[in-house]
């Protein structure tokens, strides 16, 4: 057993951390340290530290839930000592991560039976849940392909450009070719007409977006289902179709019911929802449901005795934690199809205005569309003396984080502000984050008057001038002037 190192007796005197020494001495970073430190210290140094991340409310470039009830957030600290996986020592922990799946399942309509229950799983988020769809997809075309007698070498998948980066880590993990449809300016996600070009006989799968990272927008499933399914016939393949609804699989049975993209189509053979988006969940928590139970090959199921019991398992990883499990379930049933319903109409409302804003800003084009995840994308008018990265960097001055970044290749001449609107967003956040976009603008109008002109013709260095009590002060002058004043005012708050 480690003991800690006697306290000295100002330490003992005080009972404060801020007059020990460990308010002197820096925190180990790279080395475990030779002694204990007691554990008021060991709090309070790194809880001063993590005071330098942003405020997750105040982070809009994240999907990512970060404020619950404290009812929830009591379940979660009652089950962050268990430990799912031990699923015959926790069996109403097992059995509320089945009920999820059910209601899940009923909520994108897979045909179940009443006395039937979902095929589907809790992940660590979408990521996983994607990496065990797509296996099940490459697992079902190699069987088939090897009870033919054909080739199952070389399977591939088709999405668009516009995907999350954990399709392009599935295609390179698990061998598969991954064949893009590119967007092009005006049309940011994938065309389900050159989608369906790109399938042939080794195609595993089609992977659609139900909310693209880039503006939201929903891709037409229904489209590419009827597509697919005249080239299915034409051809005797069956190329099936999964729905990546990571951000808007709680988001379509509410606001658009009428809306065709999920089991209703009968291509559509499985779906990922990420609970930790905006099924208002801390990260992290995801679901993939199949259509069947002939979905999901039996091969990749595995059957284990652990502790007790038989337990099937599908999944990436071994131990996870309960909490999150327990948390969805919480949010299912506390909001029901009222609840959520209410909170996604909330959403949409402030994105409306925030959208509505900015274009009466005039200096913005809109890049996100009405109907789809609450998200609002947009993109300068005139970049000529500031673009959109400036103006991502200002923001967060005022505590906001707007990523700013290119849309995908054969469009990535554009680039896009984008702000998330989430649950816990609030309309008087929506009003106060438009004042300090204008304010950013009106700062940067200050630093680059329009009507200066450029210096030297190779446009090597741009510099602008202001004049002010007579003298003159370059762009970066000025800047430094802007930061100074606005280090004054928070000062000034701070010991008011």
């Amino acid at each position: 057993m480690v003991f800690p190192k006697p306290p000295s007796e100002s330490d003992l005197f005080l009972h404060s951390n801020f007059a020990s020494r460990y308010a002197r001495d820096s925190l180990p970073r790279f080395s475990m340290p030779e002694n204990s430190m007691p554990k008021e210290a060991a709090y309070q140094n790194i809880h001063d530290e993590l005071q330098l991340d942003a405020n997750p409310k105040l982070n809009l470039a994240s999907f990512v839930t970060t404020s619950m009830e404290e009812e929830c957030n009591k379940l979660i600290m009652e089950s962050i000592n268990k430990n799912y996986v031990d699923m015959d020592e926790y069996p109403v922990t097992t059995d509320l991560h089945n009920r999820c799946v059910n209601m899940i399942a009923r909520l994108f309509h897979a045909e179940i039976g009443e006395n039937e229950s979902a095929i589907g799983a809790g992940t660590v988020g979408s990521s996983e849940a994607i990496m065990l769809a797509g296996l099940a997809f490459k697992k079902k075309w190699q069987n088939k392909r090897m009870a033919e007698g054909k080739p199952y070498d070389k399977p591939n998948m088709v999405t668009g450009a516009n995907v999350q980066v954990c399709w392009e880590k599935f295609a390179r993990y698990f061998e598969v070719e991954l064949r893009e449809v590119k967007v092009s300016e005006g049309y940011y996600v994938m065309d389900p007409a050159k989608a369906v070009e790109l399938v042939d006989e080794n195609t595993i799968c089609v992977a659609a977006i139900l909310g693209s990272t880039y503006n939201g927008e929903f891709e037409d499933v229904k489209l590419l289902n009827d597509l697919l399914l005249e080239k299915n016939k034409q051809t005797g393949w069956d190329t099936p179709i999964h729905v990546d609804a990571a951000s808007g699989g709680f988001i379509a049975p509410f606001l658009y019911p009428e809306l065709e993209w999920d089991f209703r189509l009968p291509l559509v053979k499985s779906i990922n929802v990420s609970g930790h988006k905006y099924g208002l969940v801390y990260a992290g928590i995801g679901w993939v449901i199949w259509r069947t139970k002939e979905d999901l090959p039996e091969d990749l199921v595995f059957h284990i005795n652990y502790l007790g019991a038989d337990q099937p398992t599908f999944t990436l990883n071994f131990s996870k934690g309960s909490s999150q499990i327990i948390a969805q379930y919480y949010q299912l049933i506390r909001l029901g199809h009222e609840g959520y319903r209410s909170i996604m109409e909330d959403c949409r409302e402030n994105a409306m205005v925030l959208k509505e804003s900015l274009e009466k800003t005039g200096c913005f084009n809109i890049l996100s569309k009405d109907n789809g995840v609450p998200v609002v994308a947009f993109s300068l008018k005139d970049r000529s003396y500031y673009n959109e990265f400036k103006i991502s960097e200002m923001l967060r001055r005022h505590g906001w984080i707007v990523p700013a970044y290119p849309m995908p290749p054969a469009a990535q001449h554009i680039n896009v502000l984008r702000v998330v609107i989430r649950a816990e967003f609030s309309r008087t956040l929506a009003e106060r984050l438009v004042f300090d976009i204008k304010n950013v603008l009106h700062e940067l109008e200050k630093l680059h008057p329009k009507n200066t002109a450029k210096v030297n013709n190779n446009n090597i260095k741009e510099e602008t001038a202001m004049i002010d009590n007579g003298v003159k002060k370059t762009a970066l002058d000025a800047h430094r002037e802007i930061i100074a004043q606005e280090s004054n005012k928070r000062q000034k708050i701070m010991a008011a």
